[in-house]
């Protein structure tokens, strides 16, 4: 009998869908399904597994001999492509897919709220303060430069393409450039483009190659003024190149829902920073329905995927850390 860890947060009717999707292909009773959150998986569970559906303390990986499916309910999967934390041959996916609606509407919202200085009559009310904080900027005719082209940079480039922005993109692989797009590169390209941007937005995962991607040197290549935003990883940007870059006033904002370590101390010299929004890393989690079903939906296609010896979705490549790419065009 296939033993079935599921840590993803079900609910009872999404329970019932993974149990018929596998009894359709092994049948009533092939399975045994084990629900635990993710706080409450010890060693042993994840050593019985033969498919684990949600993530897991990459520690007790390592001995899962008879795991044949790792199905992650997180979009970064850095962790878990360190060498010798997976055993051999263990199919690895993502949830790519899952938050890019939720994440770029944060994005969305946190742009907005930088570039009309919200926050900054928000600090006022709270003061009981009446005052005008001058001048604003728009989205429109704006320039946007989107670093990560995946599944949550796509969706915030296409919003900010209809609201009027000239939006550049920056991808991993080379492909069509899609048409909510007016240009196209890879990151070789990222020195040049900086200086040209309003806002850039980081959606990139953390690995060897991104760590300390948006240093002090590159900071300072930006438009002056401009707004950065990182809800990728918190090893992008370190701590304190942005404070430096925020309290000089080369930037103008920035909104981050990751930083370098997470929780964020509480004498973390970012939360006085100026013009920075933090959010502690819940611009994605299940804080909306819609991630939960799409990250069942993906599960349960894995599962399927994964008995019939079919095609996995979302497989991630040891190598880079990133999903397989195997679209001929972004999506």
């Amino acid at each position: 009998m296939l033993e079935i860890l599921v840590t993803i947060p079900v609910e009872q009717r999404h329970r019932q869908y993974l149990e018929d999707t596998a009894a359709q292909i092994i049948g009533s009773g092939g399975a045994h399904f084990v629900y635990r959150a993710q706080k409450d998986v010890d060693q042993e569970m994840v050593e019985k597994a033969d498919i684990i559906l949600g993530n897991v303390k990459p520690e007790y990986l390592k001995y899962a001999a008879g795991l044949r499916l790792l199905q992650l309910d997180s979009a970064g999967a850095a962790p878990y492509t360190v060498p010798g934390v997976m055993p051999p041959s263990v199919k690895l996916a993502n949830a790519t897919g899952a938050y890019g609606l939720a994440i770029s509407e944060y994005m969305l919202g946190a742009s907005l709220m930088l570039i009309k200085k919200l926050h900054l009559y928000e600090r006022n009310m709270h003061a009981h303060v009446w005052k005008d904080e001058g001048k604003v900027n728009s989205i429109a005719d704006s320039v946007t430069l989107v670093v990560g082209l995946g599944d949550i940079g796509g969706q915030f480039a296409q919003k900010m393409h209809l609201m009027g922005s000239h939006v550049i993109g920056i991808r991993r692989n080379m492909a069509q450039k899609p048409d909510y797009l007016e240009e196209l590169y890879q990151l070789d390209a990222l020195d040049a483009l900086l200086g040209r941007a309003d806002i850039v937005a980081c959606t990139l995962p953390g690995t060897p190659q991104t760590e300390g991607l948006f240093c002090r040197e590159r900071l300072e290549k930006m438009k002056k003024g401009a707004i950065l935003l990182n809800v990728g990883r918190g090893s992008l940007i370190p701590t304190m190149d942005l404070c430096d870059a925020l309290h000089s006033g080369r930037l103008g904002g920035a909104a981050i829902d990751v930083t370098e370590q997470e929780p964020l101390e509480p004498d973390s010299p970012l939360w006085d920073a100026p013009n920075l929004l933090i959010t502690p890393h819940v611009a994605g989690k299940y804080h909306m329905q819609q991630i939960l079903e799409s990250v069942v939906e993906i599960a349960a296609y894995n599962l399927k995927a994964i008995l019939t010896d079919g095609n996995i979705k979302n497989e991630v490549d040891f190598q880079t850390g990133y999903r397989k790419f195997t679209e001929p065009a972004e999506k």
